[in-house]
């Protein structure tokens, strides 16, 4: 961590995706809500929708297409039942994927669910300048994505680099 660098609050967009959530039981969401406003960020909205591709991809793309929100996070939805289908609703919104955020987060998760990592399909990319982040639906799963690969790439001052640094929107800072 850099401290002669100033921190750069991001906006960050939460979407749970779930058949069986509500804004009152979603603790996922609520846990991301909480680790980006004790980071610092501005939690820029946040919404739920049933585990259906297009609603997801609406309401991520409308996101997408805000220059308000610098980022956005996904709970739930990346599994391998029949309903789960957040990586089919977001993978082809992105410019690029960013091929070891997943891969990351399976290793790191392999210390506390061994094999049944693989189960999971987190996934992670960029589109128009803006960082989606899709991560599973458990608590834990959420805690482990932020504490362990997100909120140090979001942070400005991480070294060597981090994602913030190259955010388009964030370069004229």
């Amino acid at each position: 961590m850099d401290q002669t660098r100033e921190f750069l609050p991001l906006s960050i967009a939460v979407l749970t995706v779930s058949d069986t959530r509500t804004v009152e039981t979603d603790k996922s969401g609520a846990l991301l809500v909480g680790r980006i406003e004790d980071a610092g960020h501005e939690l820029g909205d946040r919404a739920l929708e049933p585990d259906d591709i297009y609603r997801i991809r609406a309401t991520v793309s409308a996101w997408i297409a805000d220059p308000g929100i610098h980022v956005i996070i996904t709970t739930g939805g990346t599994g391998v039942t029949g309903r789960d289908g957040t990586p089919e609703a977001i993978e082809p919104l992105l410019d690029k994927v960013i091929e070891g955020f997943g891969e990351m987060f399976r290793r790191i998760s392999w210390d506390d669910i061994a094999t049944s990592t693989l189960q999971s399909r987190c996934l992670a990319g960029v589109a128009n300048g803006t960082y989606v982040f899709c991560l599973p639906g458990s608590t834990n799963a959420c805690a482990t994505g932020w504490d362990q690969l997100i909120a140090s790439q979001l942070d400005y001052r991480t070294r060597p680099c981090n994602l913030a640094e190259l955010m388009p929107r964030l370069r004229e800072v």
